[in-house]
């Protein structure tokens, strides 16, 4: 799996996170801070799911 592929599909999370949180009332700060937090997750998972195998020898 492409590391883009996977980040639009996270993306994809992340926003429906952000709306469903607007229509909870959630303060926009938290709001950020949520989203700012699934980002970095994001990166993390997706750099570990998506990093080729180092070569043995």
């Amino acid at each position: 799996m492409s590391f883009g592929l996977y980040s639009i599909g996270f993306a994809i999370v992340i926003g429906g996170l952000i709306y469903a949180a607007y229509l909870m009332h959630i303060p926009t700060h938290w709001i950020a801070v949520g989203a700012v937090v699934l980002l970095g997750i994001g990166i993390l998972s997706g750099m570990k799911a998506t990093r080729q195998k180092d070569p043995v020898g």
